[in-house]
């Protein structure tokens, strides 16, 4: 029961790490003007360079952070995958916590940028943990938006996001698919949306993420 609970991260990393293999550095990934060499540089980044980490979201250190990772990523991508594959020892106590998301969703961002993608069969404990995720992702960007947003994953839960008004949207799919959805990725996530047009359409459209 332990390994099934806290395994998830570090079977996605290495799906992950497989999965750019597979394609190779040159590939695109869903992280825009980012190749899979760059993505697999800011993994190793934010893991490994604290020194540049932060300007993943601090603006003012975002210089430095991208000339970091450009030359983390110029280097031999064989070993750059092997240092992505091995969790520095800090990582290791806090792994599911802070990477499950992380690494699902950067699997998806290298497999749906390539054609002929199909969504993958998922363990259930992964997408029960793939929606306990979704239900801590702080959605403030929604509070604007003049109708309630209600999330369902059917056989997981549902969820309630959006500011307040008299319409409702109603977001449904697979626990991966509504992760995706709400970390920026509408466009290549498989959900199902019900309720006005033109707010359905401004969430399709909308610049979300954590």
């Amino acid at each position: 029961m332990i390994v099934h609970m806290t395994g998830y991260a570090l079977a996605e990393r290495l799906a992950l790490a497989s999965t750019m293999e597979l394609f190779g550095p040159d590939a695109p990934t869903l992280c825009a003007g980012w190749s899979v060499r760059d993505l697999a540089a800011h993994i190793v980044l934010r893991e490994r360079r604290p020194d540049a980490a932060a300007g993943i979201v601090v603006r003012r250190v975002a210089p430095h952070t991208a000339r970091v990772q450009a030359r983390i990523a110029a280097g031999n991508f064989p070993d750059l995958l092997r240092r992505m594959r091995t969790r520095p020892w800090w990582i290791r106590p806090v792994d599911e916590l802070i990477n499950v998301t992380e690494m699902f969703v950067h699997h998806e961002d290298v497999r749906r940028a390539q054609g002929g993608w199909a969504p993958r069969d998922l363990d259930h404990g992964l997408r029960r943990t793939l929606f306990q995720q979704l239900r801590r992702i702080p959605l403030r960007r929604l509070r604007r938006l003049p109708a309630v947003v209600h999330l369902e994953a059917p056989g997981f839960g549902a969820a309630r996001a959006g500011g307040s008004g008299p319409d409702t949207v109603r977001i449904t799919g697979d626990p991966g698919e509504l992760l995706l959805f709400f970390v920026g990725r509408q466009s290549h996530a498989i959900v199902n949306l019900d309720g006005p047009a033109p707010l359905t359409e401004h969430l399709r459209r909308a610049r979300l993420g954590i």
